[in-house]
């Protein structure tokens, strides 16, 4: 028998020492790294495994007018979620549930007998009314969840829509400010998380984690909501009155670049978008549309005159004959035979064509087409929402004497009406290029704390004060004397121009009897407060022109904005001149005190409206000094006791 030595064994107790304190570092480090490297990253793997979630909606942000007016809200409208697994009676859970949500009890069935976590049933469960919540409160089905979901509501129906835009059916946004802001607006969904065991049945004893959805920001836009009712009524009777193919008008505060108002015709009820072809909601016209403007043009080439200084508008003359001669074409005047001898202002008041291209041929293609671009035309405004246009201008390279005289009253260009509100803004107010906003303020709806202010961006300075201020008073003419006079309202200082754009039509050729009619209207002339820009495309039987159809509708917008306002009237305005078939107003005389006897003396070109009875007037309406038109009827009020 062989015999082991010591030393042997030794050995080989040494190696198994060895092999095995190898193995228990090995899993003592496989542990370690466990514990300390991966631990928390399997600890999330089993919480996983174990836990489902249900996701909750959070409170997407309001839009609020420049005064807090509410314009887009959310209306409380849960959503049905089912957890199949805690289904009892599927059967019967699916015949309930099916009579609330007006489905079939087949396609009820599929979702509580589904093999998932949780589902949601969509879309008959989605946003559901208030009858269908109390119902499915009432019955408490195992397994059936409302979670918490709202609607996006706009209480103005369908007002600014175009600007607003709306919200899909997860309350994203899809179109205007509410996808423009989206991310501020929706804020960050919260989730119920509960455990469950491996077939899905709740864990009663481990307790639920809610984390609460984040609600958005609430928006403050500077659009003003009793502007923008005036200027959609006024729409709506002119589209009414005209049957137009589309109609649109902006308002903007020329001070700062903010928007008061934008309207679009036709439009929508952002609430029922689906059920409109998306060519109407997707063209928001006032920044969309492109097209030649036509004589509100004529306002940036007088501007830029004015600052060259080519032309003195009361010393210079002009003498129109009804056409002029540039590079063998012959440019016409819309009036045939023309104006005559008159001073440049004249030309301005009288929108006289010729008379603009000698102003551009004074400043040159290249001056003229610089004040264009400083002026913000050839590009984007930058207005915060989607889809701008950018207008086409000529290439300078392309320029010559009839391109330079065509643009210089507003014909071979195109534009967006939002460029022209800007430029004129800009013309009107001192000189100041700003970028047009709608966003104001944002604001914490828990605190209703101001969290970020957005600041007006001032572009360019493109004109002096001198300039600027020589601008307003020219046109203020045009809207007292000029082709504006539908514009003018007794008390309020406004200024405008007309515009009587020809559209091109497939084939390249100016279109017959089709005229985009415009008016840009400013007021108080003398320190603009609000700029108006209304255009109307192809109005139906009327006569096309600006002054006819769309001055007056400007007008009436500035008149009843300023008024709500709070723009007092002023002293100072020039006085209107009457044509034939106007006739002015007369003014209505302080009759209160008077008896009926002396009526027959004050009242020449008024008719009267008696209430009461009695020798003396003791009060009347309209009040004294107000102007109204010859022939309308004054309301006065009797009794025996005199007021005196």
């Amino acid at each position: 028998m062989k015999r082991v030595s010591s030393v042997t064994v030794r050995k080989r107790i040494v190696i198994v020492f060895l092999c095995g304190l190898l193995f228990f570092t090995i899993i003592d480090a496989r542990l370690g790294y466990v514990q300390f490297w991966i631990g928390d990253e399997l600890m999330k793997l089993a919480d996983e495994s174990w836990s489902r979630d249900i996701t909750f909606e959070p409170e997407r942000g309001k839009i609020l007018d420049r005064h807090g007016e509410v314009l887009a809200e959310n209306v409380s409208a849960p959503s049905v979620i089912v957890v199949p697994r805690q289904i009892k009676n599927p059967q019967k859970t699916a015949a309930e549930m099916a009579d609330i949500l007006d489905m079939s009890e087949k396609k009820a069935y599929q979702y509580v007998s589904r093999d998932a976590v949780y589902t949601r049933v969509h879309p008959e469960g989605r946003k559901i009314s208030e009858e269908q919540e109390k119902a499915f409160q009432t019955l408490n089905l195992d397994g059936v969840y409302l979670a918490k979901d709202s609607k996006r509501h706009y209480p103005f129906g369908d007002y600014l829509s175009h600007v607003l835009g709306f919200a899909g059916i997860d309350n994203q946004g899809l179109m205007g400010l509410e996808l423009n802001y989206n991310d501020k607006l929706n804020g960050k969904e919260g989730s119920l998380s509960f455990y469950s065991d491996a077939k899905g049945r709740k864990l009663e004893q481990i307790a639920d984690e809610y984390k609460p959805p984040e609600d958005g920001l609430n928006l403050k836009t500077t659009i003003d909501s009793k502007v923008q009712t005036i200027m959609e009524r006024e729409l709506d009777l002119a589209e009414s009155k005209y049957n137009p193919d589309n109609a649109l008008a902006i308002a903007v505060d020329p001070d700062n670049g903010g928007v008061l108002g934008m309207a679009t015709r036709p439009n929508f009820n952002p609430e029922n978008y689906q059920q409109v072809d998306p060519d109407i909601y997707n063209r928001n016209l006032p920044i969309w549309k492109t097209y030649e403007p036509g004589s509100t043009f004529k306002i940036i080439t007088l501007a830029s005159a004015l600052e060259e200084s080519v032309v003195d508008l009361k010393e210079d003359e002009y003498n129109d004959d009804g056409a002029i001669s540039v590079g063998g074409t012959q440019l016409h005047c819309w009036k045939s035979g023309g104006h005559g001898n008159q001073t440049y202002l004249e030309v301005v008041q009288n929108s006289c064509n010729p008379g603009f291209v000698t102003l551009g041929e004074k400043l040159g293609k290249e001056r003229l087409f610089s004040y264009i671009k400083e002026f913000g035309f050839g590009q984007k405004t930058g207005i915060d929402l989607r889809g701008e246009g950018k207008g086409i201008l000529f290439d300078e390279e392309d320029v010559g004497p009839v391109e330079l005289g065509t643009t210089s009253f507003g014909q071979g260009v195109s534009v967006t009406p939002i460029q022209q509100v800007m430029a004129v803004a800009a013309a009107v107010n001192g000189g100041k290029l700003y970028e047009p906003r709608i966003a104001k303020e944002w604001i914490d709806p828990q605190t209703g704390d101001t969290v970020e202010k957005i600041q007006p961006n001032l572009k360019e300075n493109v004109l002096s004060q001198s300039t600027s201020k020589e601008v307003r008073q020219a046109l203020e003419s045009v809207v007292a004397k000029g082709t504006g006079r539908s514009a003018y309202v007794d008390g309020y200082r406004i200024g405008g121009k007309t515009g009587t754009a020809q559209k091109v039509g497939p084939d390249g050729n100016y279109l017959a009897n089709n005229y985009i009619l415009s008016f840009i209207g400013f007021a108080p002339a003398d320190d603009p407060e609000i700029v108006v820009y209304v255009a109307i495309d192809n109005p139906k039987g009327t006569a096309q022109f600006g002054g006819v159809v769309t001055a007056p509708v400007v007008g009436t917008i500035i008149h009843d904005s300023l008024q709500v306002m709070g723009v007092e009237p002023r002293e100072g305005g020039l006085e209107k001149e009457y044509t034939w078939p106007d006739k002015p107003k007369v003014e209505v005389p302080d009759l209160i005190g008077k008896t009926k006897k002396e009526l027959s003396g004050y009242l020449t070109n008024l008719s009267v409206e008696t209430s009461g009875s009695g020798k003396y007037i003791v009060n009347q309406a309209p009040s004294p000094g107000t102007k109204i038109e010859q022939g309308k009827k004054i309301r006065i009020y009797l009794s025996d006791k005199n007021p005196s």
